[in-house]
């Protein structure tokens, strides 16, 4: 097999044909392909017929399993979560907010897999802002107002009982499991370097971010306000479409994700696993 990688032409993101995933990876192509994802971020596998032992197995090429705290796996398996909005379901959509995956842990995921099993026929991209691309171009004046600063992430205000997806969330498809566990807070450098590519980038955004540590919310709150609007710019995002029986991975430490709707009366189910953190062989 001869992996092809196609770029999507946007700010990050590429197209990745000539595998298939429903197969064991040789050593030399899980190489390729890792290359390829810390280089655009964001990889789609068009045409790809994957099981969930397939899923699984093709995450632990990248590292072990994350943890996904506060939303419960699918019957039967302990890594695997359903990502599903039914055909007439009125709350609000989930993920639609700019973030980067449970980047309130100590150790928060590498990346993220997401497999297309029911894809509506018009809506559900899923936008990814380049935080590499972002930091590259950001103002002398802006950057200096954020380098050395710690970010004071919490899940508080998405998964606390009286959070976005709390006790008053209701008509969910989704299996979610508020819980006062979401109220711990986690340091993180918004600007920091790529455990693994070296790169610097801005990590997190305002929604995971709850505040900056030795700073007043009177003066954090429009720092961070003015760090969102500059990382969340068109030019740095990449749209993707999904197809069905598509997986897609990206790399949380290089990239900020949201869900986008428009798919009104019909059903989508997409399944999800988490790469856990790189640990440095050695």
């Amino acid at each position: 097999m001869t992996l092809e990688i196609a770029p999507s032409g946007q700010a990050c993101g590429a197209a990745v044909t000539g595998v298939d995933l429903a197969r064991p990876l040789s050593d030399d192509m899980v190489a390729e392909i890792r290359a390829a994802w810390l280089e655009h971020h964001v990889l789609s596998f068009p045409d790809q017929k994957l099981t969930d032992d397939d899923l699984e197995r093709f995450t632990l090429y990248f590292g072990p399993f994350g943890e996904d705290p506060f939303i419960a796996p699918i019957p039967g398996r302990e890594h695997i979560i359903a990502v599903q909005r039914d055909a007439g379901e009125t709350a609000p959509l989930f993920a639609e907010n700019w973030h980067t995956d449970w980047s309130f842990q100590e150790h928060p995921p590498a990346g993220t897999c997401l497999y297309g099993i029911t894809i509506p026929p018009e809506g559900g991209d899923t936008l990814f802002a380049d935080q590499h691309a972002a930091l590259d171009a950001m103002p002398d004046d802006l950057r200096a107002r954020l380098d050395g600063k710690m970010a004071i992430h919490s899940a508080k205000n998405a998964y606390a009982p009286e959070g976005m997806y709390g006790e008053k969330d209701a008509g969910r498809s989704m299996d979610i499991r508020p819980s006062e566990d979401a109220k711990a807070t986690q340091l993180h450098p918004i600007i920091r370097d790529h455990p693994e590519t070296g790169r610097a980038g801005i990590y997190g955004t305002v929604g995971y971010i709850a505040g900056i540590a030795d700073m007043a919310e009177q003066d954090a709150l429009p720092l961070l306000m003015d760090l969102y609007a500059w990382q969340t710019q068109d030019r740095f995002v990449y749209r993707h479409k999904w197809q069905p029986e598509m997986l897609l991975m990206w790399d949380n430490r290089s990239v900020l994700h949201k869900a986008t709707g428009g798919y009104e009366g019909h059903d989508r189910l997409l399944h999800r696993t988490t790469i856990g953190a790189y640990r440095q062989a050695g």
